[in-house]
């Protein structure tokens, strides 16, 4: 069985990469590559999901095996707490946002800063390229803190930068935390990545002028798709030398 699945694994990575099957296009059934490769449907999936760990496939539900198309990258400005709006434009995210109202636990409440079981509303944001996730942001605000405007007047462009960017207007100060790790099993399932593919994580903590935390934010980037570029201004004191 190994074998064979290796055997079908190679073919098909072989198109793929020599352009046979392009980025983007579906694969046939599996049912009907298993007939073609004459194995079976265990071992059709088995050697799919070689190429699915490699990023050369991805399955989306109900809809079938599609040649991954490469994803482009976007710029994260730490220290700003938002993406380069070039890079955003160039990629042409779109976002979706799910929210939900749930109580302050665990790492919660030491981020926000506030009791255990206080409301907070948690915005879940995923960004797509096309088809194909991109990026994801876990964004926590106090109950009475969140904002009752929508963004929805707003262009998909400006949209998808706000939605991974700190409050507007800017808070006085904003803390990031960057690491580079291995993806939680929901992060991998969520963004459809390889578990061994790593993602910078970036937590985001936003306080206003009196040291209350206004924003928590929980951002992941698989790794192939972010860079962050972080400055550093230094002021330089002139002195006049006096002979």
């Amino acid at each position: 069985m190994t074998s064979r699945r290796l055997v079908v694994a190679d073919d098909l990575r072989r198109q793929i990469t020599t352009g046979r099957i392009g980025p983007g296009e579906r694969l046939p059934s599996e049912s009907d590559l298993a007939d073609r490769y004459k194995v079976s449907t265990a071992t059709l999936r088995n050697a799919l999901a070689v190429l699915q760990r490699e990023g050369l496939v991805e399955k989306i539900h109900g809809k079938g095996n599609f040649v991954r198309r490469p994803l482009r990258k976007v710029t994260y400005v730490g220290g700003w707490g938002t993406l380069d709006p070039r890079t955003a434009a160039d990629v042409d995210l779109r976002v979706t946002v799910r929210t939900t109202v749930l109580p302050a636990r665990g790492h919660l409440t030491a981020l926000l800063k506030v009791d255990d079981g206080s409301p907070v509303t948690e915005f879940l944001r995923l960004s797509y390229e096309g088809e194909s996730p991109h990026s994801l942001a876990r964004v926590y605000v106090p109950r009475d803190l969140t904002p009752t405007t929508a963004l929805s007047n707003r262009s998909s462009r400006a949209w998808a930068e706000a939605s991974f960017s700190v409050p507007d207007p800017p808070p006085a100060e904003v803390h990031e935390t960057v690491s580079a790790r291995l993806p939680t099993p929901d992060e991998a399932s969520t963004l459809r990545i390889n578990t061994a593919l790593a993602v910078l994580a970036i937590t985001r903590v936003a306080a206003d002028n009196t040291g209350r935390v206004i924003e928590a934010a929980l951002l992941v980037f698989p790794g192939d798709r972010v860079d962050a570029v972080f400055s550093t201004h230094h002021v330089i004191e002139e002195r006049q030398a006096h002979r």
